[in-house]
């Protein structure tokens, strides 16, 4: 019988591969961490980039726009408890100019809500998406900075003229002043309709009322 040719010996199941040693189990701890270190670094930037980004939209904000935007949101706020539903959002934008559809504004409290907690744990709880004010200031500063500013002059335009005609007359003016508790005496108003009444009509249509503003 031939004597069998010598083989390399295989490397042992539990010893030292070919390859050398298996990498140190510590190396893969580490790494890990490092790659968990790396994650939260890069949130916490985020976050930061993202406060530094809403106090820049604040300070572009006039003093009364932010005035604006708190009123809508405590005015809104049944509850008081500095958060408001779908509803209350809803109604709050539109008093501030922004009537917009049921998406648009599922979408505002899908991606800056956060869910409603229970009053009671031992209960069933359903919740629901809550908009804080620090969130609705947010955005609405957006949406007021990104807004024309002749859209938001006839915007104006349209809380003088009740009705819709087109157009502001004396009629119009009185309301106004009476609402904003004005004491203009009725030959004030008339003097301010003749000033800026300029095709003569007794009236100021929409064209001359962006003329007023832009003076």
């Amino acid at each position: 019988m031939a004597s069998s040719a010598a083989h390399p010996a295989f490397p042992s199941r539990y010893g030292t591969s070919a390859m050398g040693k298996l990498p140190d189990r510590s190396a893969f701890g580490a790494s890990s961490q490092q790659r968990g270190d790396q994650q939260r670094a890069e949130r916490e930037r985020e976050r930061l980039e993202k406060e530094r980004q809403e106090r820049e939209e604040q300070n572009q904000l006039s003093e009364e726009q932010r005035e604006e935007i708190k009123e809508a949101f405590m005015l809104f706020d049944l509850d008081k408890d500095q958060k408001i539903d779908y509803h209350e959002l809803k109604v709050a934008m539109k008093a501030l100019g922004f009537d917009l559809p049921k998406a648009e504004i599922l979408s505002i409290l899908q991606t800056h809500g956060s869910p409603s907690e229970p009053a009671n744990p031992n209960t069933p709880h359903h919740p629901r998406l809550l908009l804080p004010f620090a969130q609705f200031q947010s955005v609405m500063a957006q949406r007021i900075l990104a807004r024309d500013p002749r859209e938001e002059i006839l915007r104006a335009f349209d809380l003088f003229d009740e009705g819709g005609k087109g157009k502001i007359n004396l009629n119009d003016l009185r309301r106004v002043a009476r609402e904003l508790g004005e004491g203009l005496e009725e030959e004030e108003l008339a003097a301010m309709i003749e000033e800026f009444d300029l095709d003569g009509d007794g009236a100021i249509n929409r064209e001359e009322f962006l003329l007023i503003c832009h003076q």
